[in-house]
């Protein structure tokens, strides 16, 4: 049993002060453990212990259903996890590896996408193992960021004569390329 409070500002109503918390119950999703009188006249709310302890079974536990009764346990959680596995993969696609949604009506095209898609994802994964196993203080997204930097330019003067340079890679860059086992950037490979 609680009385009604206030908000910053002005002074609620008894009536405003439930309807702020039983649309706040709601929306957290908890109006089985928490009820709110509406019917009374002054704010009144009561937790049900029954559904609290129930909650707390479960609390921190995932409950999986499936319609395939001839799997096992096992093969449904692993491939619930491969599930969470190719969600992460899209995210990274769309967040750290920065490709944008591109709107295809044909086939070709549309193969096209997705195996660029793969293929980007693919090696962002490569990357990732390789700098787990160098035990590299780089995370995939801050290598991504470190070789962003590093630009190579080529300019053609007088319409016949060429130029080309790389910028000068920072001490992290290098360690970067050694903890993936990767050449080093250079004009000659250009």
């Amino acid at each position: 049993m609680h009385d009604g409070g206030r908000s910053h500002g002005r002074k609620l109503s008894d009536a405003g002060v439930t309807a702020r918390f039983y649309r706040a119950v709601g929306d957290a999703r908890l109006a089985h453990i928490i009820k709110v009188d509406l019917t009374s006249e002054v704010f009144f709310y009561h937790i049900d212990e029954a559904a609290l302890a129930r909650a707390r079974l479960l609390d921190g536990k995932l409950v999986l259903i499936t319609n395939m009764p001839d799997h096992t346990p096992q093969a449904i959680v692993e491939r619930y996890k491969a599930l969470a596995d190719i969600e992460r993969g899209f995210r990274v696609l769309k967040s750290e590896i920065e490709i944008a949604p591109v709107y295809h009506r044909k086939p070709e095209r549309i193969r096209a996408h997705a195996l660029i898609c793969f293929l980007a994802l693919l090696l962002y994964r490569v990357l990732r193992m390789r700098l787990q196993a160098a035990n590299s203080p780089y995370s995939p997204e801050r290598a991504l960021e470190l070789a962003r930097r590093i630009q190579f330019h080529r300019i053609t003067l007088h319409h016949n004569q060429t130029a080309s340079g790389l910028s000068t890679l920072t001490p992290e860059q290098l360690d970067l390329f050694d903890a993936i086992n990767l050449p080093k950037p250079s004009t000659a490979r250009l």
